[in-house]
């Protein structure tokens, strides 16, 4: 296309003086969105002005086309905003690719310095309400520090460490935050104390409930013989139910666990086979593509390991008399067995029902009394905590039997789900009595935490501030790391996160 500027007059960029006298004229080549999968090509005439203001240094100047094309631009606004978007949303390489595929003809170069162009004009400023958190560059390993507007909801910086000193640096660089939402990690809270030491710092509630389950873990991990017994009795309790409700196997039941133990033995055999070289067990995860930990577990098995056999109860399994006697009187229909199931109070999904019907057909008899019609509850530490604060009601019996012949485990239930109460109705006051309480058991050293960290945890009770938006530009943040696969650096990846939408 073709074009030419056709206003009367032009201002002077030093001076903003409007101007007729035309200097002289030329051509400028434009790129432009394409037309119908056909690309585009502008051939632009413009002009050049005599600059009429008597104190202007500049003699001569070109007219300017704002929303049109930038100062020496060769891709019009509209081109150039295509490409910044195409390569916030893919990067580099994949971005270069879609935009050829779109009829917009620009490398990757091109596409990462648009990016880098436009950002660099973009200022950082302070929120007022600031989350921080840390982002994992790889696990265990190498963090880095992301910086939110909570107010905003918006990413406003990235930091490559999590360094005390780096964060401190940043909050006196930019001054003016008021409030500071953090995890419960010292590190931010040092970093806020000595840059902003008058803004009120707030404690994440999650992780205030996440700390306490890993204390009461640790309190509870020696009672963990006690839990063992418990559970046994409670599945010597299950196996004297009538061996009549169990659901029958199906023939793919069957075949499914023979082919998966006859994979899981030629594994054992190999791994027993290669502990002959004398790899350690790191060597042979990698090697086997298995982890340590079941490598080590496969070299003290001197005979093979049989899997605990697992049930997954249907809830079609309820009513298998009832469909049984309609099967028997004739009815084949899924649809009408379902409807009839619904008006009966099965919850389920019409699914269900036809494929309990197409097992049923190629059914066999379990063994009386092979497997229980429930998986017995696990008895590990960590479970028995889910169970007390989640007050999960299939494990209540198991948990009274703990209670009666433990009194402290019953103290220690008690705190926990009192201090879950005080968190999640944001109830302070009964905060300082529950931390008293807490340091006369194998709590202490949380409740000495929360005690030293007290005006946080106030203000996480009082305010209405948390790490949830945070938390959820870090997943966005993992996202975009893991689509750059490792090839691109930090500014990349911090011009993404900060820009894209």
């Amino acid at each position: 296309m073709q074009l030419r500027t056709c206003h009367a007059s032009s201002k002077c960029p030093a001076c903003g003086t409007s101007s007729r006298r035309v200097h002289s004229r030329y051509r400028r080549t434009l790129e432009d969105l394409p037309w119908e999968g056909l690309r585009v090509r502008i051939l632009l005439e413009t002009r050049r002005f005599f600059c009429v203001g008597s104190h202007c240094f500049r003699k001569i100047f070109t007219e300017a086309l704002p929303g049109t094309v930038s100062r020496y631009a060769r891709r019009s606004c509209r081109s150039s905003e295509a490409l910044r978007c195409l390569t916030l949303a893919l990067g580099g390489r994949a971005g270069a690719r879609l935009a050829c595929q779109l009829g917009l003809l620009a490398s990757r170069s091109t596409l990462l310095r648009e990016l880098h162009h436009h950002a660099a004009a973009l200022p950082v400023t302070a929120p007022r309400v600031l989350g921080i958190d840390d982002w994992a560059w790889k696990k265990d390993h190498r963090y880095g520090t992301i910086l939110c507007d909570l107010e905003k909801r918006k990413v406003i910086d990235l930091l490559p460490d999590r360094d005390a000193d780096t964060v401190a640096g940043w909050l006196r660089t930019h001054p003016g935050t008021e409030i500071v939402s953090r995890d419960r990690g010292g590190i931010y809270a040092e970093a806020t104390r000595k840059a902003l030491p008058r803004a009120v710092q707030v404690a994440d509630r999650w992780h205030l409930l996440r700390n306490l389950s890993e204390a009461l873990r640790h309190a509870l991990t020696p009672h963990h013989r006690l839990f063992s017994q418990a559970a046994r009795a409670n599945r010597s309790e299950d196996k004297s139910a009538p061996p009549s409700s169990l659901p029958p196997w199906s023939k793919r039941e069957l075949e499914i666990q023979q082919m998966n133990r006859q994979r899981r033995y030629a594994r054992w055999q190999q791994v027993r086979d290669l502990l002959k070289t004398g790899a350690s067990d790191r060597e042979l995860g990698r090697q086997l593509n298995l982890d340590h930990r079941t490598v080590k577990k496969f070299r003290n098995a001197e005979v093979y390991p049989e899997a605990a056999p697992r049930v997954r109860q249907s809830s079609v399994y309820a009513h298998a008399a009832y469909l049984d006697q309609r099967v028997q009187e004739g009815c084949s229909s899924y649809t009408r067995l379902w409807r009839e199931l619904r008006k009966l109070g099965f919850s389920g999904q019409v699914n269900s029902v036809r494929y309990w019907l197409r097992q049923r057909r190629s059914c066999q008899p379990r063994t009386p009394g092979a497997l229980p019609l429930q998986p017995g509850l696990r008895a590990s530490p960590r479970q028995i905590v889910w169970f007390i604060l989640k007050a999960t009601p299939s494990a209540r019996e198991l948990l009274q039997s703990i209670y009666q012949t433990s009194p402290v485990i019953r103290r220690l239930a008690q705190l926990a789900q009192g201090f879950f109460r005080i968190i999640r109705e944001q109830d302070f006051p009964r905060l300082i009595p529950w931390i008293t309480e807490a340091k006369q058991t194998a709590l202490t050293g949380f409740a000495t935490r929360l005690e030293r960290d007290l005006k946080a945890v106030q203000a996480a009770l009082t305010l209405p501030w948390s790490q949830g938006h945070v938390e959820g530009q870090v997943h966005r943040l993992k996202l975009i790391k893991r689509q750059m696969y490792g090839r691109a650096g930090f500014e990349l990846l911090r011009l993404r996160v900060l820009n894209q939408a």
